[in-house]
């Protein structure tokens, strides 16, 4: 049965890097991105975490439909590195405006987690920590990422919680 693991933390916690070294033991490693470089710091955080990733990973671009990546992973894969949740809730509550049709997709991710081709970890942020944002469409976002975590952890086999770069297995 294929292991879901669930990686989570604050901003610059450490959880991309712990992310990779779970993956460093698996053959046959695909990385789902989820990011968008929408502006030039966006476009060089990208930039850096390609470059760390380095060629050990072949790399499927998916920012609003990540299931169409698991459905689209090439023979033999052993892991998938999806990075990260709280980047695709973003283009979610971006791209699509009407919340059925945000829940739907949310549905057909988690649909793929129950019944994963092979393992997979999953990053996010952990953003319901700090203070209660001052503006209606901030608090939406927080909700929506702090739901889908709790229904991927929900689902994981594994999670993990990182805090200055220190690792703390929750499951």
């Amino acid at each position: 049965m294929s292991k879901v693991m669930y990686v989570t933390g604050g901003a610059r916690s450490g959880k991309s890097t712990f992310a990779l070294q779970l993956a460093a033991d698996y053959r046959n490693r695909v990385f789902v991105a989820t990011a968008e470089p929408f502006d030039d710091e966006m476009q060089h955080r990208i930039g850096r975490y390609q470059e760390e990733r380095s060629n050990r990973f072949m790399t499927l671009e998916e920012p609003l439909f990540p299931q169409r990546a698991f459905r689209n992973l090439p023979l033999g894969t052993d892991v998938v590195l999806l990075d990260c949740l709280t980047m695709w809730t973003r283009n979610l509550t971006h791209h699509l405006e009407d919340h059925r049709a945000i829940d739907e997709q949310i549905a057909h991710f988690l649909d793929v987690l129950r019944k994963p081709p092979c393992d997979v970890i999953l990053v996010s942020k952990e953003i319901g920590m700090g203070i209660v944002p001052e503006n209606a469409v901030s608090r939406q976002f927080r909700d929506a990422a702090g739901m889908i975590n709790q229904k991927v952890a929900a689902i994981a086999t594994e999670a993990w919680f990182l805090c200055s770069g220190l690792s703390v297995r929750l499951k």
